[in-house]
């Protein structure tokens, strides 16, 4: 099975850490971050793994070689100009051959990538997204009414959103949506798709996961390791 890792995000909220190294390298507990992920998918019968990379890309080749001393087949491939989250991946058209996973290269997730997989192959659609329920709490009392009159009060409700959780699976026909070497986000996947009527499927993740895109995340991260990635699968 493949899988395909975007590594090529700047960092730009982890300066100055990615100054100096690339966020997919950063440090978490005794590994980088890439490390992880790649375990992680290879643990789940991964074998072939593409790192999509831009920033600081030469970086990220020599600390990972071809992938043989973490037991995978490893390939990085570089954008000549930044081709956003989904336009990289066209990069890849001719190697993307079956179904392969998509994963965003600053995520922290136990998720169980079989179950997932295997979810995907079973649903009528090109495109399965992963998404993850966030509930925010809020500081306000939330007044209802009408005309001048109040009707109601909900004190300091939570916020509840369902995010886009930066996992995905795709099936090769799927690249019939994508321009030719432009700028493509994984936004406009979406909205490309459901503007042709296409059906998308999503995956409710119930696992731990964590989007490391800040510094307090990243600090999250470190306390979280021997709790969550310190362990064989």
């Amino acid at each position: 099975m493949k899988a395909v890792i975007l590594a090529g995000g700047l960092g730009v909220r982890l300066k100055p850490f990615t100054q100096v190294i690339p966020k997919p390298l950063l440090p978490i507990g005794e590994k980088s971050l890439l490390e992880i992920q790649i375990e992680r998918l290879k643990g789940f019968g991964f074998s072939e793994i593409f790192l999509a990379t831009n920033y600081m890309s030469d970086y990220i080749e020599r600390f990972f070689g071809d992938g043989m001393e973490f037991g995978v087949k490893l390939t990085v491939s570089r954008e000549d100009k930044p081709l956003g989250t989904a336009g990289p991946l066209f990069l890849l058209k001719e190697r993307l051959d079956a179904p392969f996973v998509v994963m965003n290269g600053d995520i922290l997730s136990l998720v169980d990538f079989g179950k997932l997989y295997d979810f995907a192959l079973a649903q009528d659609s090109l495109l399965t997204l992963s998404i993850k329920k966030e509930i925010t709490p809020f500081d306000f009392g939330n007044i209802f009414f009408q005309g001048d009159l109040v009707t109601g009060i909900e004190e300091k409700p939570d916020i509840v959103m369902n995010i886009l959780a930066g996992i995905y699976v795709m099936k090769p026909d799927i690249f019939r949506y994508f321009p030719e070497n432009e700028f493509f986000g994984m936004d406009m996947l979406i909205k490309r798709m459901l503007d042709e009527g296409q059906p998308i499927s999503k995956y409710e993740l119930l696992d731990y996961w964590l989007d490391i895109g800040r510094i307090d995340d990243y600090y999250t991260a470190q306390k979280e390791y021997n709790n969550h990635f310190n362990i064989p699968l």
